[in-house]
């Protein structure tokens, strides 16, 4: 699906695994990712968010757009995102569109070596970045926020009105944190501390739908997602 821009020169494309692009990958459709194009129309400059799952179907998606994808933003290292193995299926992911195209991935320095164990690539190919970095696609500035818990270097982008969340928080729930490298009380303090000062007229676009809805405000987040309703830390740990 596409939204409204908040700017003529926004371009920014929502797509859902197993419906809008892999469709005949059954796996695809069970885990349900959004993967995110974010771009400038008028310099036709794009980069993507999380590739899995069919590199070429989205490769044609933003060539059909007029758009050429320059260069990747990584939310984590889960292979159901970038690519890698899950569970025993190879998932096409970054080392893919690398054969495409030299393309830098920008992922936090705490998710380096997590990516570079799970998908093969070099470390050349990687533009670590620290929290608060900005990366410009065309006339277009992204944001990058570290919000580590879900893993070492989990991170969200904000663009205009827009936060691209991955698996850091969804419409209901957040990301799990017994995977290797996960960690509940960071994913709490990057919800409520680290993603704090996110307006509640930003728009959540989550890593996964798992809610009916793809997207919602962060201020009706903040009112029906029940980690916000935990009062603290100490009430949190007993919880998860």
């Amino acid at each position: 699906m596409s939204s409204n821009p908040t700017s003529d020169r926004l371009y920014f494309r929502q797509l859902l695994a197993g419906r809008d692009f892999a469709q005949s990958d059954p796996i695809a459709g069970q885990m349900v990712n959004f993967i995110y194009l974010i771009g400038d129309r008028q310099t036709r400059e794009c980069v993507i968010v999380d590739p899995a799952w069919n590199i070429d179907d989205l490769w044609e998606i933003a060539a059909a757009d007029e758009m050429k994808i320059t260069g990747v933003l990584a939310t984590h290292f889960h292979a159901d995102h970038i690519g890698g193995d899950l569970f025993g299926t190879d998932v096409p992911g970054v080392r893919a569109l690398l054969e495409k195209a030299a393309l830098k991935i920008h992922c936090q320095r705490a998710e380096e070596e997590w990516i570079l164990r799970g998908t093969g690539i070099s470390k050349t190919d990687l533009a670590p970045a620290d929290s608060g970095d900005k990366v410009r696609v065309g006339d277009i500035e992204i944001t990058l926020i570290h919000t580590p818990g879900h893993t070492p270097g989990s991170q969200c982008f904000l663009v205009e009105d827009r936060l691209v969340a991955g698996d850091t928080l969804f419409l209901q729930g957040c990301g799990r944190t017994d995977f290797p490298g996960g960690d509940k009380d960071e994913i709490y303090r990057s919800i409520t501390e680290r993603l704090a000062k996110i307006p509640d007229s930003t728009v959540l676009y989550p890593g996964h739908l798992y809610a009916p809805e793809p997207c919602a405000s962060m201020g009706e987040t903040r009112k029906s997602n029940f980690v916000f309703q935990v009062p603290s830390i100490e009430a949190w740990r007993q919880m998860v």
